[in-house]
């Protein structure tokens, strides 16, 4: 970073798996971290293994689908890391089922987290960033936004983020503020765990079922999406705003 002060990174979900990759490789690029999860207490971990390596970090209990909970964490982080400058949109859950078993509560549960928190998060956090001038706004969509069976909602809620994405980037530009998506495909995490699970596949079968058609080989590791969010929040990035990268080992299809 160019600037000589420390300027301060929420990172939503953030206790495990791409969320807890995300906020240590921030960390590593200089920034303060918010490591801010459902459950306070989950975060200590990732919190621990950011101040061993010599950084800054504060573990942050919020519910991003609540808006006074929002409210409150952001200006916790406002108070005790600074401004928060980056916001990386990294919560969500999963509630997959073919549509005719889908129930509504399976709709809205995924719609508050990913929709509705990545816009209380981002609204509560631009108001430092318009402020400062510079900012940088990363949702995590995901390549089920192009559709994917048995994720209805999973899959409108992606592809819904990277609108939003979009509007933010035109909305915000003029105050030095970039917003872009980034849109994993398969990653090897605890998500894509419950999904093999769902499925009654042995994960290590799934895994290797959906290796075959990655261009590169491989499947995805949490860092490789937290490589991705380290450049679009730095000041490299500063051109790039409204885009949405797929860091899926190929071509989107």
């Amino acid at each position: 970073m160019s600037t000589d002060t420390v300027r301060a990174a929420i990172v939503t979900g953030a206790a495990r798996g791409i969320g807890a990759a995300t906020a240590k490789r921030l960390a590593a690029e200089g920034f303060a971290v918010a490591v801010l999860d459902l459950d306070e207490t989950a975060c200590k971990a990732v919190v621990s293994e950011i101040e061993a390596a010599g950084g800054a970090a504060l573990g942050v209990g919020a519910d991003v689908a609540d808006e006074s909970s929002v409210e409150s964490a952001v200006d916790r982080v406002a108070d005790e890391l600074g401004a928060p400058l980056v916001l990386v949109n990294n919560a969500g859950v999963i509630r997959d089922n073919m549509l005719f078993k889908m129930s509504a509560n399976d709709w809205d549960t995924v719609m508050n987290v990913h929709l509705r928190g990545s816009f209380l998060m981002s609204r509560a956090a631009q108001k430092y960033m318009t402020q400062a001038k510079w900012g940088r706004i990363v949702n995590l969509s995901s390549t089920s936004a192009l559709g994917n069976r048995g994720q209805a909602n999973y899959s409108a809620a992606k592809a819904g983020l990277q609108g939003f994405t979009k509007t933010l980037a035109l909305e915000l530009g003029k105050f030095g503020i970039t917003a872009n998506a980034i849109a994993p495909g398969f990653i090897e995490t605890e998500m894509t765990q419950a999904t093999a699970e769902r499925m009654g596949v042995p994960f290590e079968q799934f895994r290797d079922a959906v290796v075959k058609g990655i261009a590169v080989g491989r499947s995805g590791r949490p860092e490789d999406i937290a490589n991705a969010v380290a450049f679009l929040a730095g000041d490299g990035a500063g051109f790039i705003s409204g885009q949405t990268l797929y860091v899926s080992g190929g071509p989107a299809v």
